[in-house]
């Protein structure tokens, strides 16, 4: 941020004028004039031609860089609060913020569980690390809070106790380091688990048609995870105005926050689908689970071959939308890791991870 600094330049008379007399014309100090007029020049040219900022790059895809200036949400029309000036600041700052060089870049793998892993054998044999269990997004923030203090993990992975690896750790790391995005699911719904779920206690900040919807399970870069640590303003809507039996509707924070949020602070920043395959084709309150006897060598290829994203609205009219998942430009597999996988499955999983992991 440059300091302009105002220069004001006066002349006082601090002397008492003799009586005039006859004498030849003074001459003025010659250099005095034209300093003074160099200035005027320089501030007049200033005001009609004011400099050009080229700001750094925040996104980088095969060399082509978006200016900061083209991606952040241009400012409302409407006058903003002072939390709403206070955190684009905020935001502007740690978005364009420089990536933290690193000699051993890391990623953080933060298991959201309520209890013990399940799939701790599994995990061990994708990593051999044993890693950790708690409880939506107040739980999501105090893991990347905490995973967030190495300065080494550069990606920030939200799993669940019943999610499964897709590929091995070569594969995971190059997806997710190779590239300069967060993996947030994020789409519109206008329907009653969409939209319908709004309030209108959320504006002036949160207007409805900014609203969002989509996985709570992420995958995101540390500028994001600093971002989600560093907002109060968008938060506290949601703490307040998105929860179950609030106005009739059943707002649920965690499908709507993040989504939400990056939207309208960084929408070119997210790829809008998540990295976590889950399978609603069922039409239930809750998606497919998987027992043993569904676990097989072909159900896994499936998942690991599904290059494109599919959402549907709530509404009436169901309407369904696919799109390519596209990473750096070129269309790969979605899926890194898959839920919702019962404990029993383990054993099929074991034996068949060396196989499927390879496709």
């Amino acid at each position: 941020m440059k300091i302009s600094q105002a220069w004001q330049l006066g002349i006082w008379d601090k002397y008492k004028m003799p009586v005039p007399r006859h004498r030849p014309t003074s001459r003025r100090p010659i250099w005095i004039i034209v300093l003074i007029s160099l200035v005027c020049v320089s501030l007049i040219g200033a005001y009609i031609y004011p400099p050009q900022h080229y700001p750094a790059c925040y996104f980088f895809t095969s060399s082509v860089c978006t200016p900061f200036k083209d991606w952040f949400p241009a400012m409302p029309t409407r006058p903003l609060t002072d939390d709403e000036m206070a955190s684009r600041v905020v935001t502007k700052d740690i978005l364009s913020l420089p990536s933290v060089q690193s000699k051993n870049p890391k990623i953080a793998f933060m298991f959201l569980t309520p209890g013990s892993l399940p799939f701790e054998r599994l995990w061990e044999k994708f990593f051999l690390v044993v890693w950790g269990k708690i409880s939506m997004v107040d739980a999501e923030k105090r893991l990347l809070a905490n995973a967030l203090q190495d300065t080494e993990n550069q990606h920030f992975v939200l799993l669940s106790d019943s999610c499964v690896p897709l590929h091995n750790f070569d594969y995971v790391y190059n997806y997710l380091m190779g590239t300069n995005i967060s993996f947030i699911d994020c789409f519109q719904d206008p329907g009653p688990h969409g939209n319908g779920r709004y309030s209108e206690h959320m504006l002036p900040e949160v207007e409805e048609r900014d609203f969002r919807k989509g996985a709570q399970w992420f995958s995101v870069k540390r500028q994001h995870a600093l971002l989600i640590l560093a907002d109060n303003l968008y938060y506290t809507k949601f703490k307040l105005y998105c929860r179950p039996n609030m106005d009739g509707r059943n707002c649920y924070a965690d499908e709507h926050y993040l989504p939400t949020l990056f939207h309208m602070v960084d929408p070119s920043g997210i790829a809008n689908w998540s990295v976590t395959h889950v399978d609603w084709s069922e039409g239930k309150w809750h998606p497919k689970a998987y027992r043993a006897r569904d676990v097989t060598y072909e159900l896994l290829k499936n998942i690991t071959s599904i290059d494109e994203n599919y959402h549907v609205t709530s509404d009436e009219k169901k309407v369904g939308t696919w799109r390519p998942c596209l990473w750096n430009g070129e269309k790969r597999p979605c899926y890194l890791f898959a839920r919702k996988f019962y404990p029993e499955a383990l054993d099929n999983l074991m034996h068949l991870f060396s196989n499927y992991t390879a496709i």
